[in-house]
């Protein structure tokens, strides 16, 4: 497979047009590091944008970096970090949970959209990337919103960017919204609750004044993979329920406190504090007891989204009727299931499942084989698809970009 590298946008344009004139769809990468996500793409060449890797601008006072979009992501976090500051959203490290050497960058998390526990209170990556450079499917280079929210007028193509997997253009650049880290955090911790009542405890913490920033529930069976950056959580095989509360110290302890008698006719309230609860939800975050090396390595993994308070049932359902294990998020709304291999993924189940409470599904991690027989992504129904395609075809009327990675049987 042709690979070929770009030093700068003006080398993006000029490929893309090559590739139009040639009829010739490309593959594009940063790292690499998503390329198993999605549905199988027929090319034989390959984009690669990880030399445009620069920061280029960083201004910490301003709470804004601009940075292109090949950079790795560790790396921008370290130099953010450096000043105390961070992506509030919690962009997941998708390395775990498929086994991937490579790291992320930068383009790759705009473009997949995964954040993580925080995304509650803080939003999604759509939510703070301000403006971006990109070059569309007609080779043409476009610049979308600007250096802050105000900048956005008309069509807020940011949006459209975020989640789109490569889909609609290429990022160069981007500029995005960056945080102050907060001064301290603490986890308190219920055990022993079914889902269900877990489900209920964390819309109770959530619909409380408390100002909560995290809210995940693991079920026993959950801890035979033996991760561990969960061993804080003590005995194995006892379901935990997790409230993350963070800000200055004295409203932290404070706010724990009075949440915890909110909570306290569940169950006897525990507590993990700073760098201990900080590793746990980055283990959340990343979703290390399904990791790829672990126990459940080999299980095809489902990233379901749904209405928060049925969260429980739903993740109940799954687990009773295909036998795997769950992992719930976002108080319930985010369910991650690692369910028996078979030759569809469970998907007839999951879909059936999820379609019934107005949620979505997909399929994260899966061998070549099953991504090829199965749509990865949520089945959009008619007119939302049509109008879907209306979209892509705006920016990339040949499909070139990635072609067939989000719909099955798009790739011919």
């Amino acid at each position: 497979m042709d690979t070929l590298k770009v030093r700068d946008a003006k080398d993006v344009e000029e490929v893309v047009r090559a590739a139009i004139a040639g009829e010739q769809p490309l593959e594009i990468i940063g790292h690499g590091s998503k390329r198993a996500i999605g549905h199988p793409m027929v090319t034989n060449a390959v984009l690669d944008v990880s030399a445009l890797n620069a920061v280029t601008s960083y201004e910490p006072s301003e709470l804004i970096i601009t940075v292109q979009a090949g950079a790795p992501l560790a790396d921008v976090q370290s130099l953010i970090d450096a000043r105390n500051q961070q992506f509030a959203f919690e962009p997941m490290d998708t390395s775990v949970l498929l086994g991937t050497a490579a790291a992320g960058t930068i383009g790759g998390m705009i473009g997949a959209g995964l954040a993580g526990p925080r995304r509650i209170r803080a939003g999604g990556a759509r939510d703070h990337l301000l403006g971006a450079h990109a070059v569309s499917g007609f080779g043409d280079g476009f610049k979308t919103g600007g250096r802050v929210v105000k900048n956005v007028t008309g069509y807020d193509l940011c949006k459209l960017l975020t989640g789109s997997w490569g889909t609609l253009a290429i990022m160069t650049e981007v500029t995005l919204k960056v945080m102050p880290k907060p001064e301290s955090e603490r986890t308190l911790i219920l055990r022993a609750l079914d889902d269900v009542t877990a489900n209920k405890a964390m819309t109770a913490a959530l619909g409380s004044p408390y100002d909560v920033s995290g809210a995940a529930h693991l079920p026993g069976s959950a801890f035979r993979s033996g991760a561990e950056a969960f061993a804080s959580l003590a005995d194995a095989g006892q379901a935990v329920t997790l409230v993350r509360l963070e800000g200055i110290a004295a409203s932290v302890t404070h706010r724990a406190g009075s949440l915890s008698q909110t909570l306290s006719s569940y169950g006897t309230v525990d507590s993990l504090a700073d760098d201990a609860s900080a590793v746990v939800w980055s283990a959340l975050r990343d979703v290390k007891l399904f990791a790829a090396d672990g126990a459940l390595g080999a299980s095809p993994v489902w990233r379901i989204v749904c209405p928060p308070a049925v969260g429980g049932a739903l993740g109940q359902a799954l687990a009773r009727e295909a036998g795997g294990d769950v992992i719930y998020d976002w108080g319930g709304g985010l369910i991650w299931a690692a369910l028996p291999s078979s030759a569809d993924a469970q998907a007839a189940l999951v879909r059936r499942q999820v379609e019934a409470i107005g949620g979505h599904a997909t399929l994260i991690r899966a061998a070549e084989e099953v991504r090829r027989s199965v749509d990865v992504f949520q089945p959009q129904a008619d007119g939302l698809a049509a109008l879907a395609e209306r979209v892509r075809a705006s920016f990339d009327p040949k499909s070139i970009l990635n072609r067939g990675r989000m719909k099955r049987g798009g790739g011919a």
